[in-house]
């Protein structure tokens, strides 16, 4: 992967370097999944088929980390032939796959053929939560619980059966906010946090959950690895805000191009690159390269 650069406020372009894992380390990928192993628009994932090949020939985890729900997820990871624990829904969730060779953590129940850590906020609370913004700031606000099927298909351009399976929710709430036109974050914020809630902007919507983000939920499944694997080392790529939790807390952080950019982003992660790419091309690009750096 080359070496790019983030503009800075004045316009000028400096190059942010990521660190290479030592030879032979353990390595776990953690990524989100629309804008970066899925395209944006299409949700194709093929142009990182090369990577996800190496990685499953060297018993490489690849842990989806996502604001996407179990249900689409799990569909997802058995595409993809993964037997990898997931994070769902802003990281209010974590599990583990039945399949699995080693033993889920203790705080992980079974739950229709997986393991379930549950972190976030119970989807009702949530929603109910939504619906005393709404009246609060009087804006005009519909999240998931509002729309159809059929609604929820036009709006994230997922088929009708992928939508349904959005629709399964159990710890985060997308919504759209209509009016204002631009709306002031400030007291958004300040309407979740008296709610007890969090707020995270995806590439679509913005997201209502619990206290737990992408950031803590993979700092919890880190620790769960870090207790089998010796020389642990974490690479984790994204491409949205609510992303950069996590990547805050892996060791090699990657931002995945997109049509967006993020400043001061290098002032809050100095150890993040950018990909030349962007989605899942950009993706394979990313992780073909620290792995041939990397392994053995």
């Amino acid at each position: 992967m080359k070496r790019d650069a983030f503009h800075d406020n004045g316009g000028s372009r400096s190059s942010i370097a990521a660190p290479v894992p030592p030879k032979g380390s353990s390595i776990v990928v953690l990524t989100d999944l629309d804008g970066t192993l899925l395209d944006h628009d299409t949700y194709d994932w093929h142009a990182a088929q090369s990577a996800l090949d190496l990685c499953r020939l060297r018993n490489i985890p690849v842990v989806l980390v996502s604001s996407k729900t179990r249900a689409e997820m799990d569909v997802l990871r058995r595409t993809l032939a993964l037997a990898d624990p997931f994070i769902s829904e802003n990281g209010g969730g974590i599990f583990f796959p039945g399949e699995m060779a080693e033993s889920p953590p203790q705080q992980a129940q079974p739950e229709r053929g997986l393991w379930k850590w549950t972190l976030g906020s119970p989807y009702g609370d949530v929603v109910s939560a939504l619906k005393r913004i709404r009246k609060r700031l009087k804006w005009k606000i519909t999240g998931f619980a509002d729309m159809s099927v059929d609604e929820i298909s036009t709006h994230t351009g997922l088929d009708r059966a992928s939508a349904r399976l959005a629709a399964m929710r159990e710890f985060d709430e997308p919504f759209l906010v209509h009016s204002p036109s631009r709306p002031d974050e400030r007291l958004l914020n300040e309407a979740a946090s008296d709610e007890g809630l969090s707020l995270s902007l995806g590439g679509r919507f913005r997201h209502l959950h619990g206290k737990s983000d992408k950031g803590r939920a993979v700092e919890k499944l880190l620790a769960w690895y870090g207790c089998r694997h010796r020389d642990l080392v974490s690479v984790g790529l994204g491409d949205s805000p609510n992303d950069f939790p996590m990547l805050e807390r892996v060791d090699v952080p990657i931002l995945v191009r997109s049509t967006k950019e993020y400043p001061d982003l290098g002032k809050r992660i100095p150890r993040i690159r950018m990909t030349r790419l962007t989605g899942p091309a950009g993706w394979n690009e990313a992780v073909l390269e620290i792995l041939r750096d990397a392994l053995p």
